[in-house]
């Protein structure tokens, strides 16, 4: 292979490497929008796990007010944590 040949084969390649990242681009923005939901849940229960003040003021109110609903809730919201602390560990 001469230098023109080189030259060539290197001018198609960069070619197909930008056309291959544009159809990764646009095959990738139909999972943008779940990925977008996902991220925001987990800083939602980040947040929640820095301030649990709330939640459990949130609890202390509903029991106060309305006690059997408030400990239908906290089984709920313990399955739910364990659920959680479990798919922590797992993943």
């Amino acid at each position: 292979m001469n230098d023109r040949d080189l030259r060539s084969r290197q001018q198609r390649l960069l070619m197909r490497s930008a056309q291959l990242r544009a159809a990764l681009s646009q095959d990738l923005q139909v999972i943008r929008s779940p990925l977008h939901w996902v991220d925001g849940a987990k800083a939602g229960v980040q947040w929640l796990a820095k301030h649990p003040i709330y939640p459990s003021l949130a609890l202390g109110t509903l029991l106060w007010l309305k006690p059997r609903r408030a400990l239908a809730w906290g089984q709920r919201l313990w399955v739910g944590w364990l659920t959680v602390r479990r798919l922590g560990q797992w993943l």
